[in-house]
């Protein structure tokens, strides 16, 4: 890399260098860019100073050192700590602190009443995903559009880039809906291992049937989209709720005879037998949200 392609880089200050913070730092140290970095516990910084970074003995000097300040901390209230009497007035705050969408908003209104532009950001990847082609990493943003398009490029180095609205609690919002889907999968898998498990049937057989039957059910994603787009839950209805809530039972008695728990799947089927008592019996499972929806007092 020639000395006019690094002067050309954009310099920043990373404030905190766990596992993914410095992931992210040595992604743009690699890239050429000038990092001030900082973290609470000092020595574990020491690692990227030998890479090229610069070390900042407190918070307020590495974020006085640029004007790209990206925090990558353990919480909302870790980010207001480290950054207080920090002199923000012409920063622009990256925020890569897992949190809340209300914690987004929150922080933005803070960032911008000492005078910082702000975006938050949810990072759908772990460490070993950053600076990997192909990887399927990305993190989502919300917040200032003027300073995610005028610092694009720089925060698309570590991982590819998805800005989701200028509300600030965008990005966590649509980090834990992500999330909170894959915890009911994870919930799924284990489940199903747990059946199995006292038989003569060998987990790694069993896997590729179960990875091939999750991916053959998730388009089903998008019919619970068209759905709560149209309104009308009984749309192209393949399975409806009466049927599936008949075959619970199925279920159940399996996980009896297996000696298996069925708490995983309890709650949901709870769910299920509501909305059918509703009188609901000719949707599928998307009807479903509405009972999970407590502005209009439906869980009542």
């Amino acid at each position: 890399m020639t000395d006019n392609a690094v002067a050309s880089r954009t310099p920043l200050t990373l404030l905190g260098t766990g596992d993914m913070g410095t992931a992210l730092a040595r992604a743009w140290l690699a890239a050429g860019h000038p990092v001030t970095v900082w973290n609470r516990t000092a020595s574990r910084a020491e690692p990227l100073a030998a890479e090229g970074a610069t070390v900042a003995p407190t918070a307020a000097e590495a974020v006085a050192a640029n004007r790209l300040v990206v925090a990558c901390l353990l919480d909302d209230a870790s980010v207001g700590e480290a950054l207080d009497g920090a002199d923000l007035a012409g920063r622009d705050l990256v925020n890569l602190t897992t949190g809340s969408p209300g914690e987004g908003r929150s922080r933005a209104a803070w960032a911008e009443a000492r005078g910082a532009r702000f975006l938050d950001g949810g990072i759908m990847a772990v460490p070993p995903m950053i600076e990997v082609p192909d990887s399927g990493g990305y993190v989502f943003y919300s917040g200032s559009p003027e300073l995610f398009e005028e610092h694009r490029d720089t925060l698309a180095v570590p991982a590819g880039t998805r800005y989701v609205g200028a509300d600030p609690g965008f990005a966590a919002l649509h980090d834990v809906a992500l999330l909170s889907a894959m915890n009911g999968m994870f919930a799924g898998i284990t489940h199903a291992f747990a059946l199995i498990r006292p038989e003569d049937i060998a987990p790694k057989d069993f896997a590729p049937l179960l990875a091939d039957w999750l991916t053959s059910m998730a388009p089903a994603v998008h019919q619970s989209a068209d759905q709560l787009q149209s309104g009308d839950y009984t749309k192209n209805v393949v399975s409806n709720l009466a049927m599936q809530v008949a075959g619970n039972d199925t279920l159940l008695r399996t996980a009896e005879e297996q000696r298996v728990s069925p708490q995983l799947l309890t709650p949901y089927m709870a769910l299920m037998e509501r909305r059918l008592a509703q009188g609901r019996g000719e949707e599928d499972g998307t009807g479903i949200i509405e009972l999970l929806d407590l502005r209009a007092g439906a869980s009542a």
